[in-house]
């Protein structure tokens, strides 16, 4: 199924993901499944250092196993917390969105999206 057109919608979830610690190892913030006839409208995602030392972090939309850079290696100073979006995007069927971190157990990551929706 192909993602709904977004003119015509029954509905449209809020909803918020978090992840805790991110780390080395790339982290799905907000997954669409494939074949699940929805769209992802991402509106925020922000990323908070833990540490009491800088860490850098970079994003990616992951499509097709293939990781396609949004930001790359952003560094982020102790305890402080970055937006990095500053527009919407959209995730189709598949579609993923990851965060990654040159630290260990580096940053929390809160993700606001819609769940856009023909049925």
């Amino acid at each position: 199924m192909t993602a709904p057109n977004v003119v015509a919608v029954a509905t449209i979830t809020g909803k918020t993901d978090v992840s805790a610690a991110v780390g080395t190892t790339p982290v799905a913030i907000a997954t669409n499944a494939t074949s699940s006839g929805q769209v992802y409208k991402v509106n925020l995602l922000t990323c908070s250092n833990l540490l009491s030392a800088a860490a850098t972090v970079t994003v990616d939309l992951f499509r097709s196993s293939v990781a396609y850079t949004i930001a790359k290696d952003i560094s982020i100073p102790a305890g402080a917390t970055l937006d990095l979006l500053n527009k919407g995007l959209y995730l189709e069927e598949g579609d993923a969105l990851r965060v990654t971190s040159n630290t260990l157990s580096a940053f929390d990551v809160v993700c606001s999206y819609e769940v856009i929706s023909e049925t």
